[in-house]
């Protein structure tokens, strides 16, 4: 039996507050977008193109009640609010010098909602999100009916400190493997962590 380290357990924050810098005012959630008739067709934070008459979410002044939408209008079924107050952690035990146990619990997601996890190990390197599991076939997990999820898996290579860690929302229902799908159109990012191991 493998000998299980003092885990490292690391808090999930609001994707739109991971990305920006503190004293931005209001920040925008560049994957989520709301209605808005004055808004033209455009691209927004992170080069997502949306159709005219969506703008990102503003998370510090719409209302909560807010519906959201995807870039080109599909709904999300959830509101600003309910997308704000997803919460989780991510907890990482190191089992030898070549595996970890990763486990991810979270809350506050969409009832029934398709959810993956991805890593990015090279923080910075577009197109270096890779799936936690590595295989993209266990990544992925459906919320309960309250809206919580949890994930447990054994990761190889390790993870390592600066590793930064995404919880994306699939608008889609589905998973998509390797992939987390369209940003902004199928896939949503809604938390991220970096990790300090």
């Amino acid at each position: 039996m493998p000998f299980l380290l003092a885990a490292v357990v690391v808090a999930f924050a609001q994707y739109a507050f991971f990305i920006w810098d503190r004293g931005a005012t209001p920040p925008a959630d560049p994957q989520v977008f709301v209605k808005d008739e004055a808004a033209q067709a455009a691209s927004g934070p992170q080069s997502i193109a949306h159709d005219a008459g969506l703008r990102p979410a503003l998370v510090s002044s719409d209302l909560p009640g807010t519906p959201l939408f995807g870039a080109h209008g599909a709904p999300l079924g959830i509101s600003i609010g309910q997308w704000m107050s997803a919460a989780g952690t991510i907890e990482v035990a190191t089992l030898n010098p070549n595996a970890q146990q990763v486990t991810v619990s979270l809350r506050g997601l969409s009832p029934y909602g398709v959810y993956s996890v991805f890593v990015n190990r090279t923080p910075g390197a577009q197109g270096s999100d890779a799936p936690l599991d590595g295989a993209g076939t266990g990544n992925s997990v459906v919320a309960d009916a309250g809206g919580t999820a949890r994930m447990m898996l054994l990761v190889t290579p390790p993870l390592t400190s600066g590793t930064v860690v995404t919880v994306v929302f699939h608008s889609d229902g589905a998973p998509h493997g390797m992939s987390a799908g369209a940003p902004g159109v199928t896939s949503h990012v809604q938390l991220a962590a970096t990790l300090s191991l």
